[in-house]
């Protein structure tokens, strides 16, 4: 075969060509492969910041949790001899409740709830299984709560000690024992949903607000109710002749004469962190276990602010002397 010069000389530059590039791929070969081990390390190290973030979210959200526990009161009615796994039972004019367990235990807590499940209970009053609860659980207050508070209290129950202590069926008249029946006084006594905040108000007075009505559900206890238990708006914490245990539960509205209205928010602040009236007694019984596990635990701008609220309400007369029997408010107090 001949060739022309042209061709020899294209020839001879693509063999050169290809005898460079040979030793270049080659040379270039460990550099690929401490590229690819510095993009894993990258990846891993990637990863494991994820991993850590989403922990670090995890256990922030748990400490958020421990804190919307105390300021919902919830030990006051699940401890008995051990924390959460179940309490005392509650004796009310409508029959008496057993609080129930709410460990991680699978059996007999709430170890096998969801999330959405544990929201559900409290936004609406419904079980996983679908049955409707006796208000003598404060969902009608905790329906308020924020997601984020449903959350975290989730988060934080299923890392307590788990029990396998069995709570005691409730004992409760027919057919107030229907829960059935509990469906139709949801329509007239029960209405779901988050708190909002007033735009009008200051955001203590909100927090302050959210606190006595969702968290603390001081209505729960302080408020009297008509003939079906449903709580009278018109009466809201102006005290009852039948409170837990039947005890008399005291005005707590900013009315002089039958209320705390002579107290200022400084000693009302002082009663809720040291239990301390304005008379120099403190508190004992009931109202301490609740000022105790609850608000002791607030910071001081909740505290504050739930004293702040607390000031701001209307007062209301309500002579709980001339509609109960012989009793003195210091009987709850103390």
């Amino acid at each position: 075969m001949m060739f022309s010069a042209d061709s020899r000389c294209s020839l001879s530059c693509a063999s050169l060509i290809k005898a460079a590039v040979r030793p270049c791929r080659s040379a270039l070969l460990p550099y690929a492969g401490r590229a690819v081990r510095g993009l894993l390390v990258l990846l891993v190290l990637f990863a494991g910041q994820s991993m850590s973030g989403r922990v670090q979210a995890y256990t922030d959200l748990v400490e958020e949790g421990r804190y919307v526990f105390a300021a919902a009161g919830c030990v006051s009615c699940h401890r008995n001899d051990q924390t959460l796994a179940g309490g005392p039972p509650i004796v009310t004019p409508y029959g008496t409740y057993f609080p129930p367990n709410i460990t991680p235990h699978r059996e007999q807590g709430i170890g096998r709830w969801s999330e959405e499940d544990f929201v559900r209970a409290l936004r609406m009053g419904i079980s996983p299984g679908g049955q409707h609860y006796y208000p003598a659980f404060p969902y009608p207050s905790y329906t308020r709560m924020t997601r984020r508070d449903m959350q975290a209290l989730y988060a934080y129950l299923m890392t307590q000690p788990e029990s396998a202590r069995q709570s005691p069926p409730h004992i409760i008249p027919w057919p107030l024992s229907s829960r059935a029946l509990i469906s139709h006084w949801k329509q007239g006594g029960f209405t779901p949903g988050v708190a909002v905040d007033d735009p009008t108000r200051m955001p203590q007075w909100n927090r302050g607000a959210y606190l006595a009505k969702a968290l603390g559900h001081c209505g729960e206890c302080h408020t009297p109710r008509g003939f079906l238990g449903t709580p009278r708006s018109d009466r809201y914490l102006a005290g009852t002749c039948s409170g837990p245990e039947g005890l008399r539960v005291p005005n707590i509205t900013p009315d002089e004469e039958t209320g705390i209205g002579r107290w200022t928010t400084a000693e009302l602040d002082t009663f809720l962190a040291t239990g301390r009236r304005p008379d120099g007694c403190y508190a004992s019984g009931l109202m301490m276990e609740v000022l105790g596990t609850s608000c002791m635990q607030l910071t001081d701008y909740d505290r504050q602010a739930l004293a702040f609220y607390l000031a701001s309400l209307p007062p209301i007369h309500n002579n709980l002397d001339s509609l109960c029997a012989s009793f003195e408010d210091y009987d709850f107090l103390e």
